[in-house]
C-alpha cells in the first residue's frame, strides 16, 4: 500500500469516530489523539523527502521508528511516549478492523514498547513522605492566607489533591462532578466509571469530610450566571476547570513541598495503593 493511500485526513477520522465518539470520550481526548496521529503522518512526510521507500510502506511498518524518534531525538518524559504509544496500537488495530493493514496490529512496535521499557524510570510514584510533605504545603498555604475569596480557592485545590490521592479517581472523573454527586449524610461520592458505570466511594477521612462540606458551604462564591452552578468545582470566573488547571495546582504545590523530581497528579493519585493500610489507619483513627 502506498502512503498516498493511508495518509489521509478521512482515516484519522474514521478512528476518531470509532474511538472517541462512539465510546462517548470527551473532547481532551478526541483532540488529544488527532494530534498525535497528524504529528505522525507529519513525520512520515518529512522521512520520505530522504527515503523514497517509505511510499511503498504502511503506517504498521513506520511505528517503531517514530517512537524511537521521540526517545531519541525530540527526548519527551516517558509519560508522554506511552501514552503516544498505547494511541498509535488502537490506531493500527483500527486500520487491521477496517482491511487496511494485516497482522495483530501491534506487532511491528513491539521493539520499540520493549525500548521504552529501558527508558521508563523505575517509578514516579510519590514516597509517603513526599505525599506528606505536598498537604502540608497547602495546608501551609491555606492557614497564611489573608484573602477570604484566595483561601476558598485553596480550600478547592486541598479537597480535589485529597480526592486523587485518597481514592485514585481519574481525573476526567474529578472534572464532570457535580454538586449532586456528593451525599454529605453518608460522606458518599458518586462516580461514573468506564463506558457508563456508576459506582461510589466512601470518604473515609474525617478531615477529607470536613473539608468537602466547608467546600459545599463556599461554592456560592465561585457561581456566577447558573450556567455551570451544577459542577462540583469551579474556576475563579466560574467555569468548569480543566485538565491543565490540574496540573499547574498540582506543580505548584509540589515546587512548594520542594519535590524536585518530575512527577504528575497521575502520580499522586497512583501512591495511595503503595501505603493504603497506613493512611486509612491515620485518617480514620
Amino acid at each position: 500500500m502506498k502512503s498516498s493511500d493511508w495518509n489521509s485526513e478521512n482515516m484519522i477520522n474514521g478512528f476518531i469516530d470509532n474511538r472517541v465518539i462512539l465510546r462517548g470520550l470527551d473532547r481532551r481526548t478526541e483532540k488529544a489523539y488527532r494530534i498525535d496521529l497528524e504529528q505522525f503522518y507529519i513525520w512520515i512526510q518529512q522521512r520520505k523527502e530522504t527515503d523514497p521507500e517509505i511510499n511503498e510502506s504502511g503506517p504498521e511498518r513506520e511505528v517503531e521508528g517514530y517512537l524511537s524518534y521521540l526517545i531519541r531525538e525530540k527526548s519527551l518524559r516517558p509519560s508522554t511516549i506511552y501514552r503516544k504509544h498505547k494511541v498509535l496500537c488502537y490506531y493500527l488495530m483500527y486500520l487491521r478492523k477496517q482491511g487496511v493493514i494485516t497482522g495483530s496490529g501491534s506487532e511491528h512496535i513491539m521493539l520499540a514498547k520493549d525500548e521504552l521499557e529501558t527508558e521508563k524510570p523505575q517509578s514516579s510514584i510519590l514516597s509517603k513522605q513526599e505525599v506528606d510533605a505536598f498537604f502540608q504545603a497547602m495546608n501551609r498555604e491555606y492557614e497564611k492566607m489573608e484573602s477570604d475569596f484566595r483561601r476558598r480557592v485553596c480550600l478547592r485545590d486541598l479537597v480535589m489533591m485529597k480526592l486523587l490521592f485518597y481514592h485514585g479517581i481519574e481525573i476526567s472523573q474529578l472534572l464532570r462532578l457535580k454538586v449532586s454527586d456528593y451525599d454529605q449524610k453518608g460522606a458518599i461520592l458518586t462516580l461514573c466509571g468506564k463506558q457508563g458505570s456508576i459506582y461510589s466511594v466512601h470518604l473515609f477521612s474525617k478531615a477529607l469530610r470536613s473539608q468537602m462540606e466547608h467546600w459545599l458551604e463556599e461554592h456560592e462564591y465561585f457561581e456566577r450566571d447558573g450556567k455551570y452552578d451544577r459542577y462540583l468545582f469551579l474556576s475563579k470566573l466560574g467555569r468548569p476547570l480543566s485538565m491543565k488547571m490540574i496540573i499547574e495546582i498540582f506543580e505548584k504545590y509540589r515546587a512548594l513541598a520542594g519535590i524536585e523530581r518530575e512527577c504528575t497528579p497521575k502520580d499522586l493519585k497512583g501512591s495511595m495503593q503503595r501505603y493504603a493500610r497506613e493512611v486509612v489507619m491515620e485518617q480514620c483513627g
